[in-house]
């Protein structure tokens, strides 16, 4: 991926007008179309950079097929469920969201869901329409004391619990990420699921849509649930099973529910909307004018700073691919991906299984974003397509390799303040650790052989190998580089390993032909890094 060469980006869905407007300040092209058809959006894709779209534009595989030139698709909003994000990843796409633009909007929406599941506002607004004026059918029940069981503690859901807890609603609530601890700084007691279903009288949901949570409401879920419970979705379609949940209100099992979200939008299948104890919105959870700017501000202003360097926000697949921004991280992603090469091209192969070990106390976190460097190392020209942060690791999977990190905080003096790095080819000889010296990537030790001056890794370099016992290479080389124009930049040698010494040559161009130096050596490897 060619980072800051974003040029030509194409809004598919209605935007508010400041993510044009950022993205041109920003010296983008835009071409906004909101509304093409599968066969529209196939044709204007093609050479387009980035693609910015809502919950309406389907980004499928064979879109992101037709993209030549796609680097990133932004979604303005939270869920990225219709981005095929595995098939963005695999082409190196990255994909990015807005995580925290429609975030209250959408809480509030769910308060007002309950509220009026609480004394059916919409019911007796639409009675009074028709000219009537039925005060005991549309008997509420208050909030305060009430139990509120909230699924998914992240942003919406903590926006959720606590403005409820303002009507004296108890809230507990479930979340496999956000410890009980920190849900209990904002009020909510964590239980686990099966002790909120019987203690519930109102159920919001506020997780993706994920194989675990599909259906997270069901036939069984219900049957747990304490009797007349009322049921909020304003996150996905499908957490709550609408089938159950028709079934649920039929029985009397479930009092009412309050849906903005359906399997399929718009629904086909009426019953649930036509169904009395059921109150039911378009999709609102982020329509409204400062949700909708705050999205289209932030996902224009995100795509522009990635288009400047300045940095990367609200990746979804590419987190590896932030750090390449920051001036500190960006050497040793140079140098990962360089070690990756080198044992890759020394070794042979591009199979089998990698050892990466990070070691010093400022790499314990750095496995993270160096592991992907490696591995797009070790897959560099090979047959797969670009290799980039964001797709190395499912491409080396798919080619076999199998990439281990690990991590120890002590690193070898008396150079290892800073950390090194440590790449191995499980099963043989081949291993090579690098450093960072200022801002240069360097090789420290090749097979076993410590250089006496780190080796620089960058530009057009020669690997050699020879015998101590045979005339040195250095006086053929230098021969065949004043022959062809080429300068030598910089020499390092190792120390010798069982009669054997290593060389790296910086030169200031690649050499087309290596004849004259081949008979002098054991092996001859030539890099651009």
């Amino acid at each position: 991926m060619a980072l800051g060469k974003l040029q030509k980006v194409l809004i598919s869905d209605s935007l508010d007008p400041c993510c044009r407007e950022i993205l041109q300040a920003g010296g983008l092209r835009v071409q906004e179309k909101p509304g093409l058809s599968k066969d529209e959006l196939l044709r204007e894709i093609r050479d387009c950079d980035g693609l910015i779209v809502r919950s309406a534009t389907k980004v499928t595989a064979d879109v992101l097929e037709a993209a030549e030139r796609l680097q990133v698709v932004g979604r303005a909003g939270t869920g990225v469920d219709n981005v095929d994000v595995e098939a963005a990843t695999r082409k190196g796409v990255l994909v990015m969201n807005t995580p925290t633009g429609n975030s209250l909007s959408a809480a509030e929406l769910t308060c007002g869901m309950i509220l009026c599941l609480a004394r059916q506002i919409p019911q007796a607004a639409a009675s009074m329409k028709e000219g009537k004026w039925d005060r005991k059918k549309y008997m509420g029940m208050e909030l305060n004391g009430k139990t509120l069981g909230v699924l998914g503690l992240g942003r919406i859901g903590r926006e959720v619990a606590t403005r409820m807890q303002a009507f004296g609603m108890k809230t507990i609530g479930y979340d496999p990420i956000i410890t009980p601890e920190a849900s209990a700084a904002f009020g909510v007691e964590q239980l686990p699921l099966e002790q909120i279903w019987p203690r519930c009288d109102f159920i919001t949901v506020h997780t993706p849509l994920l194989s675990s949570t599909m259906g997270l409401l069901n036939d069984s879920t219900f049957a747990k649930c304490r009797r007349g419970v009322q049921v909020v979705n304003c996150a996905r379609g499908g957490i709550v099973d609408e089938g159950a949940l028709l079934r649920a209100l039929q029985s009397g099992q479930c009092g009412g529910a309050a849906l903005d979200v359906f399997t399929q939008e718009p629904p086909k299948d009426r019953n649930l909307v036509n169904h009395p104890n059921v109150i039911c919105c378009p999709h609102l959870g982020a329509s409204t004018r400062e949700a909708q700017s705050r999205c289209g501000k932030e996902i224009a202003m995100q795509i522009v700073d990635m288009a400047t360097g300045k940095g990367l926000a609200g990746t979804v697949n590419g987190q590896a691919l932030s750090k390449a921004f920051a001036p500190q991280t960006k050497p040793w992603i140079a140098l990962a991906r360089a070690l990756g090469t080198v044992l890759h091209t020394v070794g042979k192969q591009a199979q089998g299984s990698v050892q990466v070990c990070t070691l010093g106390t400022p790499l314990q976190e750095a496995g993270s974003y160096l592991t992907p460097a490696v591995a797009m190392g070790m897959l560099a020209g090979g047959a797969q397509k670009e290799v980039t942060l964001v797709n190395a690791l499912l491409l080396a999977q798919e080619a076999g390799l199998k990439v281990i990190t690990t991590h120890g905080d002590v690193a070898p003096e008396p150079d290892g303040s800073a950390g090194l790095l440590q790449v191995a080819l499980q099963g043989t000889p081949h291993r090579a650790t690098g450093m960072v010296q200022g801002s240069t990537p360097v090789l420290r030790e090749l097979n076993g052989a410590t250089f006496k001056q780190p080796a620089p890794l960058a530009g057009p370099i020669l690997i050699y190998r020879t015998k101590a016992s045979e005339p040195s290479a250095l006086p053929t080389l230098t021969g065949l580089l004043g022959k062809v124009g080429v300068h030598l930049q910089s020499y390092h040698s190792s120390g010798m390993v069982a009669g054997e010494q290593w060389s790296i040559v910086g030169l200031s161009a690649p050499l087309s032909n290596l004849g004259e130096l081949k008979p002098r050596v054991m092996e001859v490897f030539q890099l651009h890094l």
